[in-house]
């Protein structure tokens, strides 16, 4: 918590600055700070790589809500905090029970609390909208996570024996599953209509290793596509 304070207040003064310095020296007038919040559909997975090369998991489902605030610097570009709640994972398949076929599926589901700082340069699409397009860090903290085992095996008396949801902890000891704080880079697109509403796109691309305890030469990211509707004012 230590660290995601130090963040908020890194973005708040990043923020008051920007904004003081905007204010200096522009002969024309930029858009005041406006509030927006967006919501979609997020499609997480990991990706593994090692010395010999890397690997995607198959993504999931999941979703993502973002408050932010657009605080422009020039007539064309901006700076955008937020705080974010971000549902990642992946779908983990092909595990066999001996038929041959794909008899049953793991799926891993994570609710962070991301922080990003984008920056984003706009360019008019003519009088009612502009196409914007953007870059930055992020800091994420893991809330909770739950493994989802699904599969059509039974014992004897008719109970499923793969069909269970699990629980599992953030952290960086051994007995944990993942570590609970996440570092990376953001990248933003779509479109901005000056009545306020918004559609875009997004990529998130992990740079911590998540396992607690890793190997040499080895790592485990996040990676997570997302797409959102929204509305600024």
């Amino acid at each position: 918590m230590i660290i995601m304070k130090k963040l908020l207040i890194l973005a708040a003064v990043s923020l008051a600055g920007s904004t003081a310095f905007a204010q200096i020296g522009q002969s024309d007038p930029i858009s005041p700070i406006k509030v927006g919040f967006k919501a979609g559909v997020s499609l997480p997975n990991y990706h593994y790589s090692d010395n010999s090369g890397g690997f995607d998991t198959k993504s999931s489902t999941n979703f993502h809500v973002t408050g932010y605030i657009d605080a422009p610097i020039s007539p064309n570009f901006s700076i955008q905090p937020a705080l974010s709640l971000q549902g990642k994972g992946a779908k983990f398949v092909d595990f066999e029970t001996g038929t041959g076929s794909e008899d049953f599926e793991v799926k891993q589901n994570t609710l962070w609390l991301e922080v990003p700082v984008n920056f984003v340069g706009k360019i008019p699409l003519g009088p009612a909208a502009n196409f914007y397009l953007g870059a930055g860090p992020y800091a994420a903290f893991g809330l909770s996570g739950k493994n989802d085992v699904d599969g059509p095996l039974t014992d004897d008396s008719g109970e499923s024996i793969f069909d269970f949801d699990e629980d599992f902890t953030f952290g960086s000891d051994d007995t944990d599953d993942l570590k609970g704080t996440d570092f990376g880079v953001n990248f933003i697109g779509g479109v901005q209509l000056n009545n306020g509403f918004n559609i875009g796109a997004g990529y998130g691309l992990g740079l911590t290793d998540l396992r607690p305890t890793t190997d040499s030469g080895s790592k485990f990211t996040n990676r997570v596509w997302t797409f959102s509707v929204g509305y600024a004012f």
